[in-house]
């Protein structure tokens, strides 16, 4: 049932909204500048069926950095609450386009949850497309989910800073080419503007289409290799706290990439640490 590539269109998405093992997540998540409430939005229109996926409720509130991964026992409890589990295709949108459902998707993977797949345009496509929307909430029946932590799709300081001195991993940075290099401060206190020794800047907004899709599988490879970026090699994947560098490694794996981690605390965490290395240019 599930599909080979981790996007689905939204016409695969319309054929199959009323299959038993299907699951749609809301798993729109903004910037505080972005002025947009994510809950508002999916409370007043969402596709049918549709759960709210709160990336933050599922992060680790002991952490002082942002929506960093929950402990397996949170996150398979509330997955549970929200009718998600064993034997359920998971589809993830976002009402951007494509930018906080690659999360959910890496989040769900991270625990152990392969049967997650992204909706290319998220809900921005299917409205243009003039397909149903709903403003019912659903009421999930709870549901088994087992986790099994994936830490092959993770990664945190300790690895990063062994990685950016042996390089034994591609390092991408999904965040603006200004913060990239230093010439945008950072919105966190406390965090330097710059960039990882060895690291190589791929925007995230250079992944997408005009329409919000993701681009295709062609088209990525030949930016990937443009920028230095060998698909056969092993990357892991960075940004501000951790939503965009997701959308870099769904794209990686749409390329024909397979062995791909994301450092979760990202530039919160690195920028912020005295003993970690920054480049400017």
């Amino acid at each position: 049932m599930k599909p080979a590539s981790p996007l689905v269109s939204t016409d695969w998405l319309a054929q199959h909204l009323e299959a038993p093992d299907v699951r749609i997540i809301d798993a729109s998540w903004y910037l505080p500048q972005a002025g947009r409430d994510a809950k508002a939005e999916y409370r007043a229109a969402h596709i049918p069926g549709a759960i709210f996926f709160d990336i933050d409720d599922l992060s680790d509130e002991r952490n002082p950095l942002p929506h960093m991964i929950a402990p397996a026992a949170k996150f398979a409890s509330r997955m549970r609450k929200l009718g998600l589990g064993d034997g359920n295709l998971i589809v993830a949108y976002d009402g951007a386009g494509i930018y906080s459902a690659p999360r959910a998707w890496w989040m769900l993977r991270m625990m152990g949850h392969e049967d997650v797949v992204v909706l290319d345009g998220g809900l921005p496509k299917w409205r243009r497309e003039g397909r149903a929307l709903d403003d019912l909430m659903p009421m999930p029946s709870a549901r088994h989910f087992t986790p099994r932590q994936n830490q092959a799709l993770y990664r945190d300081f300790a690895q990063m800073f062994g990685l950016q001195k042996n390089r034994g991993e591609q390092i991408i940075d999904a965040r603006s080419t200004n913060r990239f290099a230093g010439r945008e401060a950072e919105p966190r206190v406390g965090v330097r503007p710059g960039h990882m020794p060895g690291s190589v800047n791929i925007p995230y907004t250079e992944l997408t289409e005009e329409d919000g899709t993701l681009k295709s599988k062609d088209a990525l490879g030949r930016l990937f290799a443009a920028r230095g970026i060998d698909l056969g090699r092993p990357s892991v994947t960075t940004c501000g706290s951790g939503i965009t560098a997701a959308i870099e490694m769904l794209a990686l794996m749409v390329a024909g990439s397979e062995k791909l981690a994301l450092y979760d605390g990202s530039w919160s965490e690195w920028g912020a640490r005295a003993e970690a290395p920054v480049e400017t240019s």
